[in-house]
Parts: C-alpha cells; sequence; structure tokens
C-alpha cells in the first residue's frame, strides 16, 4: 500500500536557498509534520563539493560563472546546471528499509526507470555510484546524500539538455579521471526539456519507494522564501 508524500516542483532556484529549504523540511520530516518530501528542480551553474572532495579535483577558471559551494553531503565534486533534473528526496528512511546502501541503490533503480520511460537504457556499474551508459561508459546521473537520524537530503542529478563539458574542463566530477559524461539529449539526438522528463521521475519514485505524491503549489524560482508553503512547513518544524 502507497504512503502519501509531497511534490514539490520549484523550477530555476538558487543553491544555498533550496540547501536551506531542504534543511527546514527535513526537519518538518523527522517529526512527523510532514510527510515524505520530493523537491524536483534546477540550479543556475554552480559546483558542489562533497565531503570527500580532494582540491585537486577543482580547476574551475578564473572568471567562470559558476558558484562553487561546499556541501555536507556524501561524494565528490559535481556540477549543476539548467537542463539538468536534481532532485531532493527527503524521506525518513525508517519507513524506507533504514539501510543507506539500499537507498542509494534505490535512487540508482528510480533514475533507471526514468530513463527507460524516456527511451535511454539506463545501467550500474560495479563499484561507482551513479547511473551510466556503457559501451563506451558515460556517466548520464550523479547521486550524492545525507542521512542525519535517518532523515536524508541532497539526492541526484540527472543530465537531461546541458552542456557537459563542465565536468571534465572545471572539475573532475566524482573525482573520476577521464570518465566521460553525456544527456539525455544527446542520447536521443534531439532536444529534451527537463519538464519532459519530471513526470517520469515523479512516477519512479513513486513506484520504487511506494509512494503516492501529491504535488504542493509552489511558484517558481525567485520568492523561494516568501511562499506561503515554506513558512507552513517551518511552523510544523517548529511545534
Amino acid at each position: 500500500m502507497s504512503r502519501p508524500g509531497y511534490l514539490l516542483n520549484l523550477g530555476l532556484t538558487p543553491y544555498r536557498e533550496a540547501w536551506d529549504l531542504q534543511r527546514s523540511i527535513a526537519a518538518a520530516v523527522s517529526q512527523d509534520a510532514v510527510p515524505d518530501t520530493v523537491i524536483m528542480l534546477e540550479h543556475p551553474p554552480v559546483v558542489t563539493l562533497g565531503r570527500r572532495t580532494d582540491e585537486e579535483e577543482l580547476h574551475v577558471p578564473e572568471g567562470a560563472a559558476v558558484e562553487v559551494v561546499e556541501t555536507d553531503r556524501g561524494g565528490k565534486s559535481t556540477f549543476h546546471g539548467p537542463g539538468q533534473l536534481v532532485c531532493y528526496p527527503i524521506f525518513d528512511l525508517t519507513r524506507h528499509g533504514q539501510d543507506v546502501k539500499r537507498f542509494v541503490r534505490d535512487l540508482e533503480e528510480a533514475l533507471i526507470t526514468t530513463l527507460g520511460a524516456v527511451g535511454v537504457r539506463g545501467e550500474r556499474i560495479d563499484g561507482l555510484t551513479g547511473v551510466w551508459l556503457t559501451r563506451p561508459p558515460r556517466k548520464i546521473a550523479s547521486i550524492g546524500i545525507h542521512v542525519s537520524r535517518w532523515v536524508t537530503t541532497h539526492g541526484y542529478a540527472l543530465n537531461v539538455d546541458l552542456d557537459p563539458a563542465p565536468f571534465t574542463e572545471w572539475i573532475t566530477a566524482c573525482g573520476l579521471e577521464d570518465a566521460a559524461f553525456t544527456t539525455i539529449a544527446r542520447e536521443l539526438g534531439r532536444p529534451v526539456t527537463v519538464d519532459e522528463v519530471r513526470p517520469a521521475a515523479a512516477a519512479a519514485l513513486e513506484r520504487v519507494f511506494g509512494l503516492e505524491l501529491e504535488e504542493v503549489p509552489a511558484d517558481e524560482g525567485a520568492g523561494l522564501w516568501g511562499q506561503p508553503v515554506h513558512a507552513r512547513l517551518s511552523e510544523r518544524a517548529l511545534t
């Protein structure tokens, strides 16, 4: 039987604002004030550094129009930008097996299902996190999470239709030397929008995690903190 959950589609949202919102919702989820909640959005260009990032991974050119943010998620460095579907599942893992490794595998499964729905065959590669296309190997989705008191933040980034050059020219993405990166659009040979992929991504999360997601209205992008949704979640987290 499916559990209820919330879905927030926020559009283009600055990274730090989205991170603050994640933490607010995580506090509410941990207190059972709100159900498991999924945030889907895009970010302006930003390089995020996981807890295992090495200085040698960064080679962002001086003057590049990109923000660099240190985060509390696992993993190494990655790049986010418009044309990439970023998904932050804020889940209480006591409802999902209380197993962090299983949660990551389930996120991979949701990504593989999402890709299949739009005509791309994603795969796992033993020993590597994320989702790949093989022959030759090229990465199409990255995963990095944080878990506190069994509540998750951060999540995955799926390359829909963006220039993958920053993954190799600005950073050594995920700490992988000589790795190739690709997008759904490149694999299909046509333009693809994030809006086109988002419904498949939500449906895949519902199936894999046994959820029934209710979309919570939210103004896209600007004005995130002024939204009634955020005020309501914050109030619930504090009560």
